[in-house]
């Protein structure tokens, strides 16, 4: 049943020809990246048997996929849909989000089903990268053992640390330079100011699709597609929240995805939202872990978070809370001031559509 529904044109996409100097990767298409050719749009496809018991439905999951793919890019296909995005010789990283852990994390159904629409666009299995910050995060959740034969693993660092400024795996040509430190750290050292993107993000790969899950965080007040791909991306993240009242995720956020290799590269964005969390945030405390049995598609990570920030408040209203933006700190949540500001500063900055009146939202209710 469609909840509702407006007919669009399918955006023509021009494929990426051009080289890039001294470089296996082709440069992207300038329509693609964020917020993409679907500025504005966001599809959300809901099937109520997607999670029987706490775990993922195959054939559901599947009918989401494909319903959501199709709506985006308007075309009749699986396959074709992903060739909208996708074409052979594309060397993509797909981002994960393991940081809720084993009970909060991208399931191994909705990584399959991307990798197979990345193959039907003509990509090969050794061309595609699962990854994220943290090797051992990724192991934590099993994240190595859902992989099909060829596609690889990647990670930049092996594990979370507090200082956060080891160079191992990270860009030293491409950062963002920003006066921001830990109390008590020199502002004047340049590994102290500047967080450098992962390798496999300016290096390895030329295109990213971004598969967070919809949750609440303490410092940024929810961590979905901006944060998945900022925070996730870079070395020295800790500085934006070294205290419970020092907190600057509200500017780092949008200013990380504005970097050049972020904001050209991320091309799709799949929420994965069939579990979700409205309180507690980044981990997955269980008591706060609700099915929400809904996915959501995009190519603008603005206006996916509106969305997305807007079903956690309702939650969190339903279950006799504040909503994110006026919470205060409790046994849970021990941030001052949650900073949602970062999606409408993203907004604001040409990264995707934060005005409700612009942004297309198209329900489907499967079964």
């Amino acid at each position: 049943m469609l909840w509702r529904r407006r007919q669009f044109v399918q955006t023509a996409l021009l494929s990426a020809t051009a080289g890039a100097a001294n470089s296996p990767l082709r440069a992207a298409s300038n329509k693609l990246g964020i917020p993409g050719p679907y500025r504005g749009r966001v599809v959300a496809a809901r099937h109520p048997g997607c999670i029987v018991s706490g775990v993922y439905q195959a054939q559901p999951i599947e009918q989401m996929m494909r319903k959501g793919l199709m709506e985006l890019t308007g075309v009749p296909g699986w396959a074709d849909a992903w060739r909208v995005l996708f074409e052979p010789g594309d060397v993509v990283g797909i981002k994960v989000s393991p940081v809720g852990g084993p009970k909060l994390c991208s399931d191994s159904l909705v990584l399959h089903q991307i990798i197979d629409g990345l193959k039907q666009a003509g990509v090969r299995p050794r061309d595609i990268i699962v990854f994220s910050r943290y090797r051992r995060e990724i192991l934590s959740c099993g994240i190595e053992k859902w992989l099909p034969p060829d596609v690889r693993l990647g990670w930049a660092a092996e594990a979370y640390d507090d200082v956060q400024i080891g160079m191992d795996g990270y860009d030293p040509d491409h950062y963002l330079d920003i006066a921001l430190c830990k109390p008590g750290q020199n502002i004047d050292d340049e590994l102290i100011r500047r967080s450098h993107v992962a390798e496999i993000v300016t290096k390895q790969i030329n295109k990213l699709v971004n598969l967070p899950v919809l949750k609440h965080h303490q410092t940024a007040g929810v961590t979905i597609a901006l944060k998945n791909i900022s925070c996730g991306l870079v070395n020295n993240v800790s500085r934006i929240h070294s205290t419970n009242t020092l907190n600057a995720a509200g500017t780092f956020i949008p200013a990380v995805v504005n970097l050049k290799p972020i904001r050209q590269k991320a091309v799709l964005h799949i929420v994965d939202g069939v579990k979700a969390l409205y309180h507690g945030g980044p981990g997955g405390k269980p008591k706060y872990v609700w099915e929400h049995r809904t996915m959501y598609f995009g190519s603008d990570p603005v206006a996916l978070d509106r969305i997305g920030l807007r079903v956690i408040d309702e939650k969190r209203v339903q279950m006799g809370m504040a909503a994110v933006a006026v919470s205060k700190p409790d046994e849970d949540s021990h941030r001052l001031n949650c900073q949602v500001e970062h999606i409408e500063i993203a907004g604001a900055i040409g990264l995707g559509e934060f005005d409700d009146s612009k942004i297309d939202l198209l329900k489907f209710e499967l079964s």
